[in-house]
């Protein structure tokens, strides 16, 4: 069995890179009433999220934690950034599938109040995911 865990960091970023371009992208459709289009982009987001999520899950329980062992500016700077994503990335798990599941059962009222809440927490998850994946292995 090939040894992933020396590419899987990079495809990780790449994931929620991805996530996080179609999220804003999806955005714009829905905002110019291109529905269809918004959902395609919608349910790339969902699966290049979960396939992150997985990558995650899989190499943490293959290395454990990789620690951060750079200093000056950027060490606490970097923890702000940690403890802020962790914390969200726990909360936008939930909040992806109620807002997945009102659009899909036809329930856009309650899909778009709640969006408005999970579309911010989901990008800014996906952008300090690809933030932390360069502080940690190129900085």
């Amino acid at each position: 069995m090939p040894d992933v865990t020396g590419y899987l960091p990079s495809v990780n970023a790449v994931l929620n890179g991805t996530s996080a371009i179609l999220l804003s992208i999806g955005r714009r459709y829905i905002r110019r009433k291109r529905v269809a289009a918004h959902r395609a982009c919608m349910l790339g987001a969902c699966a290049t999220s979960s396939a992150f999520l997985a990558g995650y899950l899989a190499l943490h329980s293959l290395v454990g934690m990789t620690r951060y062992t750079g200093a000056g500016w950027l060490r606490p700077l970097y923890f702000v950034i940690l403890g802020t994503h962790t914390i969200l990335a726990m909360c936008v798990v939930p909040l992806v599938l109620v807002t997945l599941a009102l659009s899909l059962r036809g329930r856009f009222i309650q899909h778009a109040r709640i969006a408005r809440w999970t579309f911010p927490v989901w990008l800014y998850v996906s952008v300090t995911g690809v933030l932390i994946y360069f502080v940690l292995y190129h900085f």
